[in-house]
Order: structure tokens, then sequence, then C-alpha cells
């Protein structure tokens, strides 16, 4: 070999070991994240630990994924400041708004603020055990159907998709379990009929193997009354063609609700450095897990709705900026966002001041009603009453 292309060769090797140094330094994520997800075989989990894998694979970073049975377990851990981040369901955007469970003492309105959330061909919606009979939403009368014990995210979103049929509590037999899983293993064991889940959740795989199989209740969006009923209880949700998960055939497409899910998030008071370190990982290593779990490939940086119901992070503001996906729109939408979570928490500090009472049911009317009070006052939707 001539001496110029030895020194030709010694310098594309400084260059790549140059280059492969920079990559490494591109995103600077701590040695170790703990994130919380829904409980292991759940789509939540999965799509955790596929970022997980990219992590470690990428740039040496260790995530530990910590299984819950339900939103209150899955946030105490972020709160405690055990956790950086929570693969979350919609029970982030109950925190936020400090209702239903978390409208006690120990929770109120939460800061929370999202990193990327996952939009696919899956849908979040109702599914049913398909030897109960349950063809169309006209035939849920009567059935029963699984809530889940300190869940927000399950049993609202439960109630909200019996009442697309015309039906309220007293008309379902409502079953209560102590975790999520529970209640998909209650489907298999015939203890419940109806059931909410994301479409391509792995528990819901266990159910359409098993000999009870599955089926979802079909939501068109030409259903307006249908749908002002269920987005009166759930304004999250919205009209969406399904075309993958349990049950479906091949080409087949269901009409089902949907929102983001996972929804990969942070306390607003999260390290901003630390949540655009993740946040642009995930976004410009995209490639390297889209296809390791279904759903996943929801995550991609073209996908998020940078409009939804709940505000994004400074840092994956950042992340997303630097990416030239955030918009004047978004910001704008944003800022109402953060100026709703600041008339929340100003709401609630008022609310701790008036020494409230003990009962936990006083405490909650108490403080819905001082709530109402403050975002009818703001100029803003009340959405829970």
């Amino acid at each position: 070999m001539s001496k110029s292309k030895t020194i030709a060769c010694a310098l594309g090797a400084v260059a790549a070991a140059l280059a492969l140094s920079a990559s490494a330094q591109e995103t600077k994520l701590p040695a170790t994240l703990t994130v919380t997800a829904y409980e292991t075989g759940s789509n939540g989990f999965n799509q955790a630990v596929a970022v997980g894998a990219m992590l470690k694979k990428s740039f040496g970073t260790d995530m530990r994924v910590l299984p819950a049975g339900n939103d209150v377990a899955r946030l105490g851990p972020l709160k405690a400041g055990r956790a950086q981040a929570s693969a979350m369901g919609i029970g982030t955007y109950f925190a936020q708004e400090g209702v239903l469970e978390f409208a006690v003492k120990e929770w109120g309105p939460q800061p929370l603020q999202l990193i990327l959330s996952s939009s696919t061909c899956s849908g979040q919606s109702l599914g049913a055990a398909n030897d109960a009979g349950i063809k169309s939403a006209a035939d849920m009368k009567g059935k029963r159907a699984g809530i889940v014990v300190g869940s927000p995210a399950v049993n609202q979103s439960v109630l909200a998709l019996i009442a697309f049929g015309g039906w309220t509590p007293s008309d379902v037999k409502l079953v209560e379990f102590a975790s999520y899983g529970a209640m998909m293993k209650g489907v298999v064991n015939n203890e419940i009929d109806l059931f909410f889940a994301s479409t391509i959740s792995g528990l819901a795989k266990e159910i359409e193997s098993s000999p009870r199989g599955i089926s979802w209740i079909s939501m068109p969006a030409s259903d307006k009354a249908g749908w002002a009923r269920l987005q009166k209880i759930a304004p999250y949700f919205y009209p969406h063609k399904s075309t993958c998960g349990a049950g479906f055939a091949k080409g087949q497409t269901i009409e089902t609700s949907v929102y983001p899910y996972p929804i990969f998030m942070a306390y607003g008071t999260q390290d901003a450095g630390t949540i655009h370190a993740l946040t642009k990982a995930m976004l410009t290593h995209y490639d390297e897990y889209k296809d390791a779990v279904p759903g996943v490939d929801g995550l991609e940086g073209k996908r998020q709705n940078l409009q939804w119901t709940m505000p994004y992070h400074a840092g994956a503001v950042r992340a997303l900026t630097e990416a030239k996906l955030w918009t004047e729109a978004a910001q704008k939408h944003n800022e109402g966002l953060l100026k709703r979570q600041a008339t929340l928490a100003n709401a609630w500090k008022d609310y701790l001041k008036t020494n409230p009472p003990e009962d936990r049911d006083q405490f909650r009317a108490g403080w819905m009603k001082m709530r109402a009070a403050a975002l009818t006052k703001a100029g803003m939707e009340v959405l829970f009453q």
C-alpha cells in the first residue's frame, strides 16, 4: 500500500471514530432511567421495553420499566422522584385535571406533560368476549363490564363507551378487579363480557386465543348522537378506523374509538435536559425500534398530535423544534394548556387553605365545586362536573 493510501486510510479511520463518538454524544442520557408502565404483557409495557432496548444499544442507558396495575401506582414513583417518566394511558389526563381518583387530598391536579405518544393502526375501544352475543352497542344491556380499582383510565372510559350505546352504569353489571391484568384474565375466566383495551394489547391477544374469543364494538363516526354521549363523559376520545389487532381479519377495518396510547410523559418539574435527551433519542433513533412490537411505530415524530389535551414538556418541545416538527399553532395551544395547569394548581392551593373536610366524598365535592369556579372564571371548559 502506498504512503498516500496509508495516510488516507488512517484519516478515514480517525473520521469514523470521531463520527461514532459524536453519535454517542449527540444525546446526553443518564446511565439509568426508570419508567413506569402498565402491567407486563400490556402494549404500553411492551412499547416501553422496545424504547429501552434502543437506549441500551445506542446510548448504553439502562431503562428499568416498572409495571403497575393502576394509574395511582404508575404515578406514585414519579411523584416521589423514584422514576423519571411513565408510559401512561389516559389516566395522565385525569391526573392533570385533578378529577376522579385524583380528586383526593393526597393528589389533586398534577403538572404532567407529554414526551411523545403513540398513534397507530390500533384502537382504544370497548372489546367483548365473542361468545357473549354482543353484536353491536345495542346489545350491551345486562352484560358484565370490567372496572379496575384505582384506575380512572379504565373506569371512565368504560362508562363513556357504554354511553355510546345509550346505556348507563345501571344498565350493565359492573364487576370490579384489583388490577387491569386481573380484569383481562376475568374475560378468559368468564367473569365479565365487556372490557376496555387497546386492540393490539398482548392481553387482548390472549383473549382472542382463548375459547371465548374476542370482538370489538363498532362505533361509527356517523353515529353523531352516540359520539355526543361518549364525548360528554370522555372528551379525549375521537373516532378512528382501526385496521389491526386481536380479532381482526386480514384487511378488515373496524370503526372504533381511540386516543394516543401509550402516552410517554413526565412531571413538568422533571429536568428539561433529561427529557430533551430522551425525546431526541426516541425521534432520531426511531428506525431502531419502530418494528420491535405492534404499535410502537406510532411514536414516529410526524404522527404526534401536537394539539391534543395535554401540554408538551419543555424538553420535548426543544427536541420537536430541532426535528422541525413544532409549529406556531402547537406553541399557542401548548401555552393555553400550561395556563390551564397553572389555573388548576392555584385553585388546588386555595382549596387546601379552606381547611376542607376529611371525609373523602365531602372533600371531593368541595374541590370539584372550587375547580369548576376557577376554570369558569378563567374562561376555560370545566369538562368534569
